[in-house]
């Protein structure tokens, strides 16, 4: 490639123009071909992408599968917390897949998507496991630059933030705000790529934050990212102890905390 040329994943992505492949088209034929009804999903939708919530959930016989999904690629199980009906998919590893997901979610009824990933600590701000807002992500993982051109990072929308920030000001369990980093390669975090991460005080690293940001961006779409601090990349004795039942329960409330603000501002306007 001639050095004047720009990589694959920064050339003709022609932002302005829409995809002639859609969800909405695909989810047509996968319920023709599996005789499902077009029926919507539940308007809060959660992403798990360690699983151990859709986990939790089930062995306690509190989640059942959802009959009208019609994704090729995953499982969607219905669950009430809180006196909100959610869905919720688990095991989406990584930026592509999360979006993939979520575009079909969206086509499919949802209104508000909330991913809960496990993340490992780059900017020491207390001992995992805790857990974080996602109030930007460092676009290291290609999907973004599908939907956006190339920046530093991708956002949550500002009045989304400022809806649900302060709603874990008085909550038992700690919520910290800030960035993070999501690569779509978790055993390349090499200890130059950590440090100059730190000393942007990027406070952990992921795999989805920054394409679901960009989606929502460019979709006009509902998506609100936390980082479960799980980890500090496996260099301690004793790492990847995430808490009471893998740390579903507290993954829940929190979920629960910002779904309930979101759904409260939306019956008020």
């Amino acid at each position: 490639m001639n050095n004047s040329e720009s990589p694959p994943i920064l050339s003709h992505k022609y932002f302005d123009q829409p995809s002639v492949f859609t969800p909405e088209n695909l989810l047509r034929e996968a319920r023709r071909q599996k005789n499902l009804s077009d029926n919507n999903v539940p308007e809060i939708c959660v992403l798990d992408p360690d699983g151990d919530i859709v986990h939790n959930l089930i062995t306690s016989k509190k989640a059942h599968l959802n009959p009208h999904w019609a994704c090729y690629h995953s499982k969607l199980y219905d669950f009430e917390y809180d006196g909100i009906k959610f869905g919720i998919i688990g095991c989406g590893v990584g930026a592509s897949f999360a979006v993939l997901v979520a575009e079909e979610l969206f086509a499919s009824g949802c209104r508000l998507l909330i991913s809960m990933t496990s993340s490992g600590q780059i900017f020491p701000i207390q001992k995992p496991p805790y857990f974080i807002l996602i109030e930007k992500a460092l676009r290291d993982e290609g999907t973004s630059y599908h939907y956006l051109p190339p920046s530093k990072y991708s956002r949550i929308n500002n009045n989304l933030f400022e809806m649900i920030a302060d709603s874990f000001d008085k909550t038992v369990i700690p919520v910290h705000t800030g960035a993070t980093w999501t690569t779509d390669a978790p055993f390349r975090e090499t200890a130059a790529a950590i440090e100059y991460c730190r000393s942007r005080k990027i406070l952990a690293v992921e795999m989805e934050a920054a394409a679901l940001y960009a989606f929502a961006q460019v979709s006009q779409k509902p998506v609100i990212c936390f980082a479960h601090v799980t980890n500090q990349m496996g260099n301690v004795g004793g790492d990847f102890e995430k808490g009471v039942d893998n740390g579903s329960r507290d993954a829940l409330q929190i979920i629960a905390t910002a779904a309930k603000r979101w759904s409260n501002y939306h019956k008020s306007v």
